[in-house]
């Protein structure tokens, strides 16, 4: 069985080296999707090793903007992780800051899911509703066209995600939401109680 950290752990490690609200609320909402893609994609038995590397995946974001995703081993190594959860890790920027090509399709989710759930959750910030819950396809669609539209995203990244699944955009686009629609309520509970 692929070796990861425990929960406890792994998000104290996060904490370790992330402050930033934001931050940490990115890492488990991915947390959640990945959890959530697992269980869709008939990989249940590795839900906890897929959501550890959600959880984990931008560990070395915040300090070391600079060696993103060349820090996150070091890092990593202080849980004793295994060199699948460190290649998943190291994969989802591949392109961007990394070398490490997605391979398992864990690690395709991960590339592909990270980016749009940052679009996802800008989107639902600007709804009355500031949730994902009443969010379809078609109005991410329209922020995905928008270029101004959190800029940061890399709608090349979520493309070429997409495409590595072998997936069209909106298939990606609509269970993604899904997942997030899942793990909203519980990522706010979370942050509140991180916050105390």
């Amino acid at each position: 069985m692929k070796n990861y950290p425990e929960r406890e752990a792994a998000l104290a490690l996060l904490r370790k080296y992330n402050s930033e609200p934001f931050h940490i609320q990115h890492a488990l909402t991915v947390e959640a999707v990945m959890r959530w893609y697992a269980q869709e994609l008939g990989y249940g038995e590795e839900a906890d090793f897929w959501a550890a590397a959600g959880l984990l995946h931008d560990v070395d974001f915040e300090k070391w903007p600079e060696e993103h995703c060349k820090k996150a081993p070091e890092l990593l190594a202080e849980l004793d992780c295994s060199s699948e959860l460190v290649h998943a890790v190291c994969s989802h920027g591949y392109g961007l800051c990394s070398d490490v090509e997605p391979e398992h399709e864990m690690e395709k989710v991960l590339f592909a899911a990270d980016e749009l759930t940052g679009l996802i959750g800008a989107a639902a910030r600007m709804r009355p509703s500031k949730s994902v819950s009443d969010m379809e396809v078609p109005s991410l669609k329209k922020k995905f066209k928008d270029k101004k539209f959190a800029a940061g995203c890399s709608r090349d990244v979520i493309k070429e995600g997409a495409e590595r699944l072998g997936w069209d955009l909106e298939t990606l686009m609509e269970r993604t939401i899904q997942a997030m629609r899942t793990c909203e309520s519980q990522v706010a509970e979370e942050m509140a109680a991180l916050a105390t």
